[in-house]
């Protein structure tokens, strides 16, 4: 079956410039997609020029970006913003990383408004591990920036006489299984080879699970030689800290703290989405680096925020580096777009013999819902 697809910029966040690449436009025709919508300027953050998007044909064109939120099918990488999400008709699909557990509220709306969402965080093997990520880019980057902010701020980080560096990892997931390397190689290769050779010592990394960050005794003692602190949790309840603010009142003064994870602040629902560790402040593409004097740390006067270290902070850490980003992100899209321009939503199996279609079918809204209810 035929649809058509709208591809809106991703141009809600401050700094974001990714944008899906002109191949996966002709990937979409190839899989069948009548028409392609680009809203203007799509690619332009990449040096993209539009010309080549719209090497694909007639099929190609550009619009508004009212324009690509009333085709068939609506893809972006990150969620629209609600105002453009009013403006997606019933029964359209919205296939984009729409993180069910942690938005209830945008959830509820996209089901009342009878959109036929895919999230794209929720598309995973039978194995439980996800189709569409990119963890690894998302580690590397993030531990290449905080080992740069940890190198200004502490003057005997190119000692040979400092011991190794103690990096303390939560959450042994594949974010944290990723940070254990990245961390092991300071982020940086070169500047591995360059200490190596100095004969300063390297890293040490732990990973916590969460059956030992509550214990309080046990944690204390680790964050006191801990240089460098790595939220890579995955909460099954996103109300609940798992390192309180009073506790980074032990850390080194020149330790930096590391949000991989990038949970949001929700208080629009009680209790409140909070992240992992306490009181960190949310970060950007365009900022993510907050000193202890930043005004970032006072955004929520409601969380404690009294013991403070440098942070680094992002919720979309690969696109630091875009054009690799899309590339890997295009390719993983490819199959999940075959089964959606191919079926409509209700023929969907998450017992089909195609693994796509089985992730597809659990990851829509409604099949999601009747599953976690």
């Amino acid at each position: 079956m035929g649809r058509t697809v709208g591809l809106p910029r991703m141009a809600e966040h401050e700094g974001e410039r990714r944008d899906l690449l002109p191949a996966f436009v002709r990937t979409l025709l190839r899989l069948g997609a009548d028409e392609v919508v680009l809203e203007d300027g799509y690619g332009a953050g990449l040096g993209i020029p539009m010309e080549e998007y719209l090497d694909g044909g007639e099929r190609v064109r550009i619009d508004t970006a009212a324009g690509c939120m009333d085709q068939d099918v609506i893809v972006a990488l990150r969620c629209p913003s609600e105002e453009r999400l009013q403006r997606i008709r019933p029964g359209s699909i919205l296939v984009a990383m729409l993180h069910y557990p942690t938005r209830p509220l945008r959830t509820q709306r996209l089901r009342a408004a009878g959109v036929r969402a895919v999230s794209l965080d929720s598309v995973t093997d039978d194995r439980g591990r996800r189709l569409v990520e990119n963890l690894e880019l998302t580690a590397w980057v993030g531990v290449t920036e905080a080992f740069r902010q940890l190198a200004t701020g502490w003057s005997r980080f190119a000692s040979i006489e400092r011991g190794p560096v103690r990096m303390t990892i939560l959450g042994t997931g594949a974010l944290g299984m990723h940070a254990v390397r990245a961390g092991a190689m300071y982020g940086d290769h070169e500047m591995r080879e360059t200490l190596r050779h100095t004969g300063v010592p390297g890293v040490e990394v732990a990973s916590i699970d969460f059956d030992l960050s509550w214990h309080e005794s046990y944690m204390l003692e680790r964050l006191r030689a801990s240089d460098l602190l790595v939220d890579a949790t995955r909460r099954p309840d996103p109300t609940v800290t798992v390192v309180p603010n009073a506790w980074l009142s032990v850390l080194p003064e020149h330790a930096v703290l590391l949000d991989l994870a990038a949970d949001p602040y929700d208080f629009r629902v009680d209790p409140p989405h909070v992240k992992a560790i306490e009181g960190l402040p949310d970060g950007s593409l365009e900022r993510f680096v907050f000193g202890v004097s930043d005004p970032a740390w006072d955004r929520y006067p409601d969380l404690d925020t009294r013991h403070r270290r440098v942070s680094v902070s992002c919720p979309a850490w690969p696109g630091l580096r875009p054009r690799e980003s899309m590339e890997r992100y295009g390719q993983q899209l490819e199959g999940i777009l075959d089964v959606v321009l191919r079926a409509d939503p209700d023929a969907w199996s998450n017992k089909s013999f195609d693994h796509h279609e089985r992730a597809v079918a659990r990851a829509e809204l409604e099949r999601w819902i009747a599953h976690h209810d």
